[in-house]
């Protein structure tokens, strides 16, 4: 039995996750969020927004595919502290059939500040052969839905940034 959607989802321009509170474990020793875990908010958000094209946790078990992130670019803006709450917004910037380009921004969720920012490249899995595979006709159409309601949106500032160091004179 293949998962379909129940319904055709709404595509809020951008996204905007549910929300998450930072936990007091993910703290490191420089008093403030560890590197690690703005990627598992941001991981959690993206799971939460892709779910709406059908490319939720029920995906890899009931059709054998997934995404896997090929590349990721983050920078990280402003210190988060255990309990505070956050929110991401996700948008679509890009897709073709096998892959997904995207662009996530963490907020602080009372507050309104970004602390953190993160362009992803993410690749469609055939879970059984563990190789890159073309996404479903039905996945794609709500690929298109999403990106048609992101595509009047700004460009986010800091997308197709790289690293490096200016040259001093």
């Amino acid at each position: 039995m293949l998962q379909r959607l129940d319904f055709e989802p709404v595509f809020f321009a951008p996204f905007v996750s549910s929300a998450m509170a930072v936990e007091p474990g993910w703290i490191d020793y420089n008093g403030h969020l560890n590197m690690a875990y703005y990627n598992v908010l941001i991981d959690r958000s993206v799971d939460e927004a892709f779910a709406l094209v059908g490319l939720g946790p029920d995906y890899a078990k009931l059709r054998g595919g997934s995404f896997f992130t090929a590349e990721c670019h983050v920078r990280y803006l402003r210190e988060l502290q255990a309990g505070e709450t956050v929110r991401t917004t996700i948008r679509l910037v890009d897709y073709d059939e096998k892959r997904i380009h995207f662009f996530a921004e963490l907020y602080h969720a009372h507050e309104g500040w970004m602390s953190a920012t993160s362009e992803q490249l993410a690749l469609h899995i055939d879970m059984k052969s563990k190789k890159v595979a073309p996404f479903p006709d039905d996945v794609l159409d709500r690929l298109a839905a999403m990106k048609a309601a992101h595509a009047a949106l700004p460009a986010p500032d800091g997308i197709g940034r790289k690293i490096g160091m200016a040259k001093r004179s």
